[in-house]
This record gives C-alpha cells, sequence and structure tokens, in this order.
C-alpha cells in the first residue's frame, strides 16, 4: 500500500514511522528540504534506541527506513492510496493543499486530514470529490499512542470510512470513530482536566503544585494538567480551548481562562521555552504541593466530576459510542480509567449530586448536569 504524508514535523514523521513499520510504502513530503533532512535524522535516532531497547533488530530498522522515501513535491504522491496530511491547524492553508493534491491523485485515493479540532466537513469542501475525505487523528506520539480517531464528515462515502478504519486497524491501533463537531472525542472530553484545574486555581484554592499532586496522587493521573500543559505548550493548549469554545458559540463549559491566556501572552509555554507554569532552566526546584488529603479529595472530586459530565454529553449527542468513549480518553490520553466507567463505580447519583452542588454554588452554566446523567439517576441505569 502505498501513503503519502504530508508535513514532516513531530506528528507527520511518527505517522510515516507507524505505516512504514506496518509495511507500507511511505512517502514524506515537506515543502522544507531542512525539515525533511531533519525528520530523517530523527528517526535514525529512534530506531537506534528502540535497538538498544530490544523493541527491533538491525534488519527490521532497515526495513522501515527503506520504507519510507522523503519529497519535497506534492506530486510525488500521485501514487499514493492514502494520504494523510499533518500541517499546521489553518483551515484556509489545509483547504488550498487539499484542492491541489486532489489534481494529482487517482480518484480512488484516500484523502485525510490529522486536525484535533478543525471541521472535516469544511476541509472535504474544498475537493472536487468530497466523499473521499476523512479524519484520520493520531495522538503524539504517533508510534506509542495507541488510539486514532476516525472522523466522518457529513460528505464522507460508507466505503472510504470503513476501508479507513480497516487501515488503521491494519496499523494495529485501536480506532474510536467520532462524529465531526469541535474537538471530536479527546480535545472536547479533556477540556475540563485543564479548564476545571486552571479555574480552582484562579479561585486561589491551591497552587499548581497542589493541584498536581491532587490529580495523580488520588486520580492516578500520569501528569497533573499543569504539568501537561507546559507539556503540550500553553501556545498549543490554549488555542485548542479557544477553538473549541469559539465552535460550540461560546458555551461556558469550554470558556478559556485568563491565566492560561497571560501564560501564552508572556511566552511561557512550558518546557519548549523553559519556563511555563514551571521552571525549567537548569538548577530549578519545583515547588512543593500542600499535601493536604481534604484538599486533596476536593481538587480531585471536582475535576473528576467535570470531566465525568462532558463524557456523558458526549455520549447524549452522540459524539461516539460509550466504549468509543472510554476507549479514546483511556488510549488516547492515558486516563487511569474510561469516565464513564468511573461513573458508574462512583454511582451516577453521586454524579448528579455533585453537579448539582456546584451548579447551586455558582449559578453558572458552566456546571449544569448533563440530561443524560440525569435520566439515568432517575431510572438507575449505568452506562455498562
Amino acid at each position: 500500500m502505498n501513503v503519502g504524508i504530508i508535513g514532516s514535523g513531530t506528528m507527520g514523521s511518527g505517522i510515516a514511522q507507524v505505516a512504514a513499520t506496518a509495511d507500507c510504502h511511505v512517502k514524506l513530503y515537506d515543502t522544507n528540504q531542512t525539515a525533511l533532512n531533519k525528520a530523517k535524522v530523527t528517526l535514525e535516532k529512534i530506531l537506534n534506541r528502540l535497538i538498544e531497547k530490544g523493541r527491533i533488530n538491525v534488519e527490521e530498522k532497515n526495513r522501515i527506513q527503506s520504507n519510507i522515501t522523503y519529497v519535497d513535491s506534492l506530486k510525488d504522491l500521485s501514487d499514493s492510496n492514502l494520504t494523510i496530511e499533518a500541517i499546521i491547524e489553518n483551515l484556509e492553508i489545509k483547504k488550498k493543499v487539499f484542492s491541489e493534491l486532489e489534481s494529482y491523485v487517482s480518484n480512488d485515493c484516500i484523502i485525510a486530514s490529522n486536525t484535533s479540532s478543525l471541521s472535516i466537513a469544511s476541509i472535504a469542501a474544498s475537493l472536487k470529490n468530497s466523499e473521499r475525505c476523512v479524519g484520520i487523528h493520531f495522538f503524539n506520539p504517533a508510534p506509542l499512542m495507541k488510539l486514532v480517531e476516525v472522523v466522518p464528515a457529513i460528505q464522507t462515502s460508507e466505503k472510504v470510512l470503513e476501508k479507513s478504519i480497516q487501515i488503521i486497524s491494519d496499523w494495529k491501533k485501536i480506532v474510536a470513530v467520532a462524529k465531526d463537531t469541535p474537538g471530536f472525542i479527546v480535545n472536547r472530553v479533556a477540556r475540563p482536566f485543564y479548564g476545571e484545574s486552571l479555574r480552582i486555581y484562579e479561585e486561589g484554592i491551591a497552587d499548581f503544585a497542589t493541584i498536581d499532586w491532587s490529580l495523580k496522587t488520588l486520580g492516578g493521573f500520569r501528569m497533573g494538567p499543569f504539568e501537561l500543559m507546559d507539556f503540550i505548550g500553553n501556545d498549543v493548549n490554549y488555542t485548542v480551548t479557544e477553538t473549541v469554545f469559539s465552535a460550540f458559540y461560546f458555551d461556558p463549559r469550554y470558556k478559556p481562562a485568563f491565566t492560561q491566556k497571560r501564560f501564552s501572552e508572556a511566552g511561557y509555554l512550558g518546557r519548549k521555552t523553559g519556563k511555563g507554569y514551571y521552571d525549567y532552566t537548569e538548577g530549578a526546584t519545583k515547588p512543593t504541593p500542600k499535601e493536604d488529603s481534604v484538599l486533596a479529595e476536593k481538587i480531585f472530586n471536582r475535576v473528576l466530576i467535570m470531566l465525568i459530565n462532558e463524557a456523558a454529553d458526549a455520549l447524549f449527542l452522540n459524539i461516539a459510542s460509550a466504549e468509543d468513549i472510554d476507549n479514546a480518553m483511556a488510549k488516547g490520553v492515558n486516563y487511569p480509567k474510561g469516565l464513564l466507567a468511573w461513573a458508574d463505580e462512583i454511582g451516577i447519583d453521586k454524579c448528579v449530586a455533585a453537579l448539582d452542588r456546584l451548579y447551586n454554588e455558582y449559578h453558572e452554566d458552566r456546571y449544569r448536569c448533563s440530561p443524560l446523567l440525569r435520566k439515568m439517576d432517575r431510572e438507575h441505569k449505568t452506562f455498562f
């Protein structure tokens, strides 16, 4: 199978590695020759590390490398059966690239976007044959993260959807099918992990280190929200939040935080700039959290209940199945367990009561309980 990857950045290169490992013939395209050279050098280092860890041998390394060709012309992707775009999150630029690409590839070539939050329908509209377009959203780092969201636009044909699911499954990834709505599954459902944590900080309830400690210690999350935002980049995370907020017609549940906006404006983007919510410069010491179990439980319960509410609402609005929503959060962002299964464990009645307490305290629509949770409480049902 011939696969074309557009964009040789971290994500594009990662997807190329995944496809090449699955024995596809991959052409990695970029207009920037320096970027292509960097991608080639980076892959060499990654594969050498895998050899050192005993994950692959030299023959496997050579096979993967031989499956990737680095090209600087879109015309070189003309023999592709599947193309995946992984460039800047700018709708107009993506549409321009897709329109040009369509003139080179065959009529049955699937043209996919790796966008994390833009409308697949809008991207598909740039094509003469929009039925061939689909969202195939990998998570970073693509070779390690098991989940891939497959997102059909309203134009996407059933044949293209089924073929896309089959290809990604053959690449040994877990597929979650999501409706073409802002943030799809993961970037929508995960918003409270960041947003509610920022809100807790802005209310003066706890500092960054204490909030992170609470969610890691009680919740079992691998990284706290502020550590994770620093890892992702405050500019990137803020932009996704702002995009989702705007796309949902300014629903207060997705309202961005001034704290993150100011950190972005100050250039405190996280690890990549050496400073974010934490200081990453050499010799800097990380602040000590306030290890108060009562406070920690209050923080953890508040963030978790908001995540559960968001997951329930995604199910209520048919964004994805309950299984795909839980798989997406466990495999896409490494949550300790699926949020809907977590709700069953806590008890739906307790989830509803906790949300009602927050709403009664703040009287903000941000804390409205999902109609599905309330209905399930009345009918004494569980998600699984």
